[in-house]
């Protein structure tokens, strides 16, 4: 069978780009150089990522997320939409179309952006046009400094969007993009929700959706991707507010409306940095950079990344936060004939509002989770593989065994067990049965995939309806009545 052009080795792919091992993770996986290479088997083996039509030889930048997998996007993106929209009472939701008329491509920029020919920083992934040697001269000044030498791919017609096409006849089929970011579905939907839901500024619009790049170096397994999922709030705000606001606490709620974009980037900024750490990652392993003025994006007024400090090369972007000004809705009002504004009546004017934008990537956050939660621990036959993610997070949220598969009264009860939880413990989904292997692997298994909670059926338990709850941090075990275990667990998930 002929592979496609595209196919790849997918071990291969995924450490080609890891030249630089943080020393932080010595003290979490003893003195070992491959922790990439052990988490992408863990990934596989234990069915959170597989590579892309695999069978066939794979395709360079595509990654299919297994059981485990899809359900540790879904936590992700469920806490995301819980804390930017249920959260707050100034932020709605959307879901736009992923095809859109490509004008909107071309008031955004991106048709223009990313036709000309263009080189490739091979360190960073910069692209530059191959005829601004002033911008090449510059871009090489900055790795100078850190001492870095730049190579360069060599020169080549780019197109960061990926083209496709509508309509039933050959000949008359529609020239379309697979959309690049999902931004532009939220700025051409303004109007829309404005008119639709009464909005006052300032207000949010958040979304969850894919988005595809063509991508000429993919790697760093899931890292840079040539098909991935964003979060992002795209953040609605006058430029005309009051300067009275300058901090940015909860005291300060009800004067918010005043606070001007550079108030509201300052906010945002701290509370996406704020939203990771509360999910279990280190503050340490995060921080903030501010974008050079040479590499901000054609419509960003400022911008600053939140990075990872990753075993692939050190600090990686995991999201970024952008004060976009007024370029979008100034284009589309200009490409489309629409006016894309907001009428203040208290100036009685209309303002053609700020957006100030957070956009992180799913697929980054879940490698930088597993990384993060990623642990060694123990020596000889006590050594143990543990992910420590949040339980907010974690795939599966509890376990239950009968100690022995071959007694069936244990089983029985463990079963009755089992489904008792799964129809009262909506927060503790999904729950898992488990019954191959001795108890020790079964624990091993559950550690492995981050699960914080095992709960085991023994003999006690056929005598006084108590049931063994073991911790998956500590590997502490207590004993709980059956009747309290679900707010047991419900409090220990809290």
């Amino acid at each position: 069978m002929k592979r496609v052009s595209a196919a790849v080795d997918s071990s291969k792919l995924a450490v080609s780009c890891m030249p630089f091992i943080s020393s932080r993770f010595s003290d979490r996986v003893g003195n070992m150089e491959d922790i990439m290479e052990k988490i992408i088997s863990l990934a596989k083996r234990r069915g959170f990522i597989f590579p892309g039509s695999e069978i066939y030889g794979g395709l360079a930048g595509m990654w299919d997320y297994g059981p485990l997998g899809v359900e540790l996007k879904n936590n992700i993106k469920r806490e995301f939409w819980k804390t930017m929209v249920y959260g707050r009472d100034d932020t709605v939701g959307l879901d736009a179309a992923i095809l859109m008329n490509p004008k909107v491509w071309e008031a955004s920029g991106h048709t223009d952006a990313f036709t000309d020919p263009l080189v490739e920083c091979k360190k960073c992934h910069t692209r530059v046009r191959a005829d601004h040697e002033d911008e090449i001269k510059a871009h090489e000044e900055i790795h100078k400094k850190k001492k870095e030498k730049v190579e360069w791919t060599e020169p080549r017609k780019f197109n960061l969007l990926v083209e496709a096409k509508l309509g039933a006849v050959e000949e008359g089929k529609l020239s379309v993009y697979l959309r690049g970011e999902i931004t532009q579905g939220v700025h051409v939907n303004f109007k829309n929700i404005l008119d639709s839901s009464w909005r006052k500024l300032p207000f949010g619009i958040a979304q969850i959706g894919k988005a595809f790049r063509n991508e000429i170096t993919p790697g760093n397994f899931t890292f840079r991707s040539r098909e991935f999922e964003q979060m992002e709030l795209q953040w609605f705000c006058s430029p005309l507010a009051s300067r009275t606001v300058r901090t940015h606490g909860d005291s300060n709620a009800d004067l918010r409306g005043k606070w001007m974009p550079d108030d509201w980037f300052g906010y945002w900024k701290e509370e996406r940095i704020k939203w990771y750490i509360s999910l279990g990652m280190e503050k340490s392993h995060v921080r903030f950079r501010k974008h050079e003025e040479d590499e901000k994006a054609h419509y960003a007024k400022a911008a600053w990344d939140i990075e990872y400090d990753s075993p692939f090369g050190g600090w990686k972007e995991l999201e970024g936060i952008h004060n976009r000004g007024d370029w979008d809705l100034s284009r589309h009002s200009k490409f489309s004939g629409e006016r894309l504004a907001y009428f203040d009546d208290e100036t009685r004017e209309w303002v053609t509002p700020w957006v100030i934008e957070t956009s992180g990537g799913v697929d980054r956050a879940a490698l930088f989770f597993l990384i993060d939660a990623y642990r060694e621990e123990g020596e000889g036959k006590e050594k143990r593989t543990v992910l420590k993610l949040h339980p907010k997070l974690a795939p599966i949220k509890v376990a239950v065994f009968p100690l022995l598969a071959n007694k069936p009264q244990l089983v029985e009860k463990a079963r009755e067990v089992y489904k008792n939880l799964q129809t009262t413990s909506y927060n503790l989904q999904p729950i898992v049965f488990d019954d191959i292997g001795n108890i020790g692997k079964r624990y091993r298994r559950q550690d492995e995939i981050g699960t914080p909670w095992c709960v085991t059926i023994d003999h006690q338990t056929l005598e006084d309806d108590t049931v063994t709850v073991r911790d998956r941090d500590t590997m502490e075990q207590e004993r709980v009545r059956n009747e309290e275990l679900n707010s047991f667990l419900q409090k220990s998930f809290v």
